[in-house]
């Protein structure tokens, strides 16, 4: 499991344990780490894209390097 798959399944914990608490202070609590592991989950997948883009940018380049 990727750290954005963990982050997003956290997310869906917090929003489930907001849905079912009657108390208004608990599920704002629960939102505000729904929000948080969401926003986790968005970085980690613009970083997985980033690494991925810098890996085939160096593969290109060792690539080019190879042919001269």
């Amino acid at each position: 499991m990727t750290d954005r798959e963990t982050y997003l399944t956290r997310a869906a914990e917090a929003r489930k344990d907001a849905e079912s608490t009657s108390l208004d202070n608990v599920r704002d609590r629960c939102l505000r780490s729904a929000a948080a592991w969401t926003a986790m989950a968005e970085r980690a997948e613009r970083t997985e894209k980033m690494r991925a883009t810098l890996a085939a940018d160096k593969a290109k380049t060792l690539a080019e390097e190879a042919k001269k």
